[in-house]
């Protein structure tokens, strides 16, 4: 099993250019996770991959982050053999959120006779979830409200932040087998979001190593972070993963 992870955009609500902050992480060569589906990342994918996600983790509700759930409603709920089978998983706390903002349009279809979830298969979870054969921890971050905004972990392989201010307690525990730590970071950090300044403050050194910076402002910006000695991803990198830790052979019907 060779796993990477994809970069199909890098920055944040306010430079659509870098594209909607995404990840997909990939199998052998295909696509097996698509990480947040903001408008410019549901095109990306559909660019670089030809077909539709068929499991999407979502880490908020910003709209840079959901903003591609409607589009690709459309594109689900017209295709007989996709219809109610795209995956997706959200933590229990973001369903209301995600129904609010995404789902509770009146009469998705003008002619009637169609849920918007119709299309999907939403799985709610809390600690983490079984996707294909592997378990993906999820663990609370600091973006905005509390409760509202939720990290990913592949044990062993990748943790993917989302928009947050700096968790070190939480990658203490779910980034501690030398994972590659994909992290929110522009030059100044605000409120919601993490700086560099932040990262020299609160992670350790090895940490700071394992650091892949995404959702910042501006390629200078990246420049800047890479002086600093930072890693910092661009628009469609990929970057292969170690193995994980945490595996199981799918199920398959008798």
């Amino acid at each position: 099993m060779t796993l990477v992870l994809r970069f199909l955009g890098v920055g944040g609500a306010q430079s659509p250019e870098l594209g909607s902050a995404c990840g997909v992480l990939e199998r052998d060569g295909a696509p097996l996770l698509m990480i947040d589906c903001g408008p410019e990342a549901l095109s990306a994918y559909l660019d670089r991959y030809g077909e539709v996600p068929r499991a999407i983790y979502v880490t908020h509700t910003h709209m840079d982050h959901v903003g591609g759930l409607e589009r690709l409603f459309y594109r689900v709920y017209f295709d007989a053999a996709l219809r109610g089978r795209v995956r997706l998983y959200a933590h229990a706390a973001l369903v209301p959120l995600l129904q609010a903002r995404v789902a509770d349009y009146p009469e998705v279809l003008a002619e009637g006779g169609a849920n918007f979830w119709d299309a999907f298969a939403l799985v709610p979870l809390s600690r983490g979830f079984w996707h294909e054969g592997l378990w993906f921890d999820v663990f609370p971050t600091r973006h905005h409200a509390p409760n509202s905004s939720f990290g990913l972990s592949l044990a062993g392989s990748f943790v993917w932040t989302g928009d947050t201010r700096p968790v070190p307690e939480m990658l203490a525990r779910y980034a501690a087998h030398d994972e590659l730590v994909a992290h929110d970071c522009a030059l100044s950090g605000n409120p919601s979001h993490t700086g560099v300044d932040d990262l020299e403050r609160e992670y350790p050194a090895e940490l700071r190593r394992r650091l892949m910076l995404y959702h910042y402002a501006s390629l200078a910006d990246a420049v800047v972070m890479e002086a600093r000695g930072y890693r910092v991803a661009r628009r469609d990198d990929s970057f292969a993963l170690a193995p994980p830790l945490r595996t199981l052979e799918p199920v398959v019907a008798g």
